[in-house]
């Protein structure tokens, strides 16, 4: 199929492998209650089965960054979540302290409130700030699409690229709802081909996230990421089984 003038592949359980479906996951380990087990648990999830990062809440990153040394699993963490109301100079120094801790890659969200009321000098601003604290981590912009109407999801993403974000990513996990494929090409379309699309909030089966995959996404937040994985292995061996009878 096309998008714009480019080819695309249609993603299915036979044409993408498990490994290549796990680099497009950040295990997320983000609820509130989740205790130091739970994170040792998570951790070892992630690097069982090679996810690209896990992503935790700011005040694990040091103990993940210690789970996860010598695997490829990078560990990233989220700012000002999850409603991204707080002062942009409280969001920059965590960013700061994360990145000094170990932290890859952060996932920040931006000014809801600012974005809603047409304020986009400021919440470019913001988003920069997070993006100059960062240094050379990616920065992940996430919009929370549920409280927005699809002209704010426009103006948010081109905020974002403009302060030099690396990804807009839909949700935080904690709105009423989350990723959408209409919301996904949206934000696809709304940003320059190297910004990248995470979708997160409600990715909980393969279905889903292929769905997702197709419409434009190309980075997952998913805590099912165990299910997601092990569905889409059974998957690849029924389809090798028939193929062999």
């Amino acid at each position: 199929r096309q998008r714009g003038t480019e080819y695309v592949m249609t993603i299915t359980p036979a044409t993408v492998t498990v490994e290549q479906v796990a680099q497009m996951i950040d295990h997320a380990l983000l609820r509130p209650e989740l205790t130091v087990r739970d994170i040792h648990q998570g951790c070892a999830v992630a690097a069982k089965y090679q996810v690209i990062s896990v992503c935790v809440r700011p005040s694990d990153v040091p103990l993940a960054v210690k789970l996860l040394d010598g695997t490829r699993v990078l560990v990233g963490t989220v700012i000002g979540f999850p409603h991204g109301s707080i002062a942009t100079a409280i969001k920059a120094a965590e960013t700061e302290l994360a990145v000094e801790q170990g932290a890859a890659e952060v996932d920040m969200v931006l000014n809801i409130g600012w974005l809603r009321s047409g304020e986009l000098d400021a919440v470019e601003a913001d988003i920069r700030a997070v993006v100059e604290a960062a240094v050379a981590a990616p920065v992940k912009v996430i919009l929370e699409t549920a409280y927005l109407t699809n002209e704010e999801k426009v103006a948010g993403c081109q905020a974002a690229e403009r302060a030099g974000a690396d990804f807009v990513k839909t949700s935080t996990g904690f709105a009423p709802s989350g990723a959408t494929a209409a919301d996904v090409t949206l934000m696809r379309a709304s940003v320059s081909p190297h910004i990248e699309v995470k979708a997160s909030g409600g990715v909980r089966t393969l279905d889903q996230l292929l769905e997702l995959a197709n419409a434009g996404a190309t980075r997952f937040g998913a805590s099912a990421t165990a299910d997601i994985l092990d569905d889409l292995a059974r998957r690849r061996e029924s389809a090798v089984a028939s193929a062999s009878t």
